[in-house]
């Protein structure tokens, strides 16, 4: 979920640059004897870059032009860590092994399962991801499954659609939704705009007609800002920070809006746990400019999921459970909680477009709050178009 130029193929995913890379091996190397593999001497990553990647991508990594190639298309700068930082490692040894259609790419990369083992395979993309040399980038290693509600550390370039479907206390339906779009810019830094919309049902003339009609709203625009402090591949953490400024847009009538700026800092934290696990928290304040309107409020939230595979580097399914708390800074107001059961499932073969459905559900204070329907689309548009990769 920034500024420098990008052409297409920088927009497609990075595991089709590794698969280009790998796309100059020669037959000699695809069809060496057993016997040959074992008197040869292990090669380094480098030496495998070399005598594999370096006809289309040159020495250095930063790629050979189209025309003296022949290609249609480009290939990517290794060395400008904006794109080799994108996605994990595991996730460009899989089109190395398994070929460009195999993800939503070109034909033109073929399928190398036979002519790199896996120890090669994840030497050489560990050798092509070392040429950027940047270690600012957080790397797609951490760009987890994003929950419903809970906020993520990790700096994305994507569009959201979510919507949610509950009743009020008088038993009548309400659809909120908003849409959220996210771009990176620099190494570690991130805007965001958020554009928040409703659906009320009402009763425009109960003397007349029963028949509910329904009213359109917008809800609080916000801005904000996200900056990560910290992360760290060996022990699987990410922190970030954000600070949110929420609009007084929305109509305080229908329940979309506050009718207040309201200033909310954040903190999320990503942990990458063992067996495919993951934990993400978020920590902070809602802090209204004006208090009649809105009272000061912490909240935290925590998500524990598991991302799973059923076939390798086949479609992801996330099952998540989120924890939300909530509190007025008022006296003697208690704590709000919710549970949100959900699971996320990736739809292409890209997996760059998302879907998550779930149930948020109150778990005290259930006077007047029932159960909430949630859904998202994604579109993590750096990876390409949202009709591509299918």
């Amino acid at each position: 979920m920034n500024g420098p130029r990008r052409s297409t193929v920088l927009r497609g995913r990075a595991v089709q640059a590794a698969a280009i890379a790998l796309f100059g091996l020669t037959a000699d190397a695809a069809f060496a004897s057993a016997e040959d593999e074992t008197a040869r001497p292990k090669r380094t990553g480098r030496q495998l870059f070399i005598e594999t990647c370096a006809a289309c991508h040159a020495a250095d990594g930063r790629g050979h032009s189209r025309s003296r190639l022949g290609f249609d298309v480009t290939p990517p700068d290794f060395t400008d860590p904006d794109f080799a930082s994108r996605e994990p490692h595991a996730d460009w040894v899989g089109i190395a092994r398994n070929g460009g259609p195999s993800r939503g790419f070109s034909e033109i990369m073929p399928s190398f399962r036979d002519a790199l083992s896996m120890e090669e395979l994840d030497a050489v993309v560990a050798y092509i991801k070392s040429l950027h040399d940047d270690d600012r980038w957080p790397p797609g290693e951490f760009n987890l499954p994003r929950p419903l509600v809970t906020g993520k550390a990790y700096l994305e370039d994507e569009v959201v659609f979510q919507a949610a479907m509950t009743d009020d206390a008088d038993g009548r339906d309400k659809v909120t939704g908003k849409i959220v779009y996210e771009q990176r810019f620099g190494s570690l830094n991130m805007w965001e705009v958020v554009l928040p919309f409703g659906w009320n049902e009402g009763i425009t003339n109960p003397l007349a007609s029963s028949s509910p009609r329904w009213s359109a709203n917008i809800g609080d625009a916000a801005l904000a800002v996200k900056r990560n402090f910290h992360h760290d591949v060996g022990a699987g953490s990410i922190l970030s920070g954000t600070a949110e400024l929420i609009l007084p847009t929305g109509d305080q009538t229908s329940g979309l809006g506050k009718g207040t700026f309201v200033f909310e800092p954040f903190l999320t934290y990503g942990q990458i746990l063992p067996a495919d696990f993951f934990l993400q928290a978020q920590a902070g304040l809602e802090l209204p400019f004006q208090r009649p309107k809105a009272e000061n409020e912490v909240f935290l939230r925590l998500a524990l999921g598991r991302s799973i595979n059923f076939k390798p580097w086949g479609r992801t399914w996330s099952p998540m459970v989120e924890l939300l708390t909530a509190k007025e800074l008022v006296s003697g107001e208690r704590i709000v909680l919710d549970i949100v059961p959900q699971v996320q499932v990736t739809l292409n073969k890209r997996q760059h477009i998302m879907f998550n459905i779930g149930v948020r559900m109150p778990l005290n204070q259930t006077t007047g709050r029932s159960a909430t329907g949630m859904i998202y689309l994604i579109w993590d548009w750096f990876d390409g178009a949202f009709l591509d990769g299918w």
